[in-house]
């Protein structure tokens, strides 16, 4: 699997090419969550969201499908002790409904074939009045962005959809969320984060 031969790179790659926005989405995520909050984090990848969010909340599971990237978030969190690491698929999440004040899912969404599965996923976990928030790089634009998609791509990525933040904003309303605010993080490659008020 491309996640697992690139997991001991992904860190370095984003750094290096866009150090401002990976650093900062970790950052800006955890904005939304409180100190009594049970957190999901889906596609917790090398866990630079994750890091972020264990420093906020009372517990948190953090799930990827990619077992190279969960053992390189399971190193980047050792010290935290409310955190733990679980292999999940997205698009059919093994924990019951409406268990978590909130849920993550970072730049996962533009790599799946079909991530309204993801999303009715994410919906039935969260409790009503939690939040789902959605990070998603949006890189379809003629910028230096394109040249780091491609490299990417080139390595073996998959990206099933590209998104500039109107095209982020149509995907929601189409598959029905009217109630979202958008975050953006600048820089080389923006992330727009997507906040769903359950």
């Amino acid at each position: 699997m491309f996640w697992d031969k690139i997991s001991t790179l992904y860190d370095l790659f984003e750094n290096v090419y866009n150090h401002k926005v990976f650093a900062g989405t970790g950052k800006k995520v955890a904005e939304f969550i409180d100190s009594t909050d049970e957190v999901l984090e889906c596609a917790c990848g090398t866990g630079a969201i994750t890091v972020c969010i264990a420093e906020k909340c009372r517990k948190l599971i953090a799930t990827d499908f990619a077992s190279g990237m969960l053992r390189q978030a399971v190193k980047k969190c050792r010290k935290y002790r409310n955190v733990s690491f679980k292999r999940a698929d997205i698009t059919n999440l093994k924990f019951r409904n409406i268990r978590f004040d909130k849920v993550v899912a970072g730049n996962v969404i533009h790599l799946l074939p079909n991530p309204e599965m993801a999303l009715a996923e994410l919906d039935r976990v969260v409790k009503p009045g939690g939040k789902i928030i959605i990070p998603t790089y949006i890189n379809k634009s003629k910028t230096s962005a394109d040249l780091g998609i491609k490299f990417i791509e080139l390595l073996g990525a998959d990206f099933k959809k590209q998104f500039d933040l109107e095209s982020y904003k149509t995907f929601f309303e189409e598959v029905g969320y009217d109630n979202v605010k958008y975050h953006i993080v600048n820089g080389r490659m923006p992330c727009a984060i997507a906040v769903i008020e359950k």
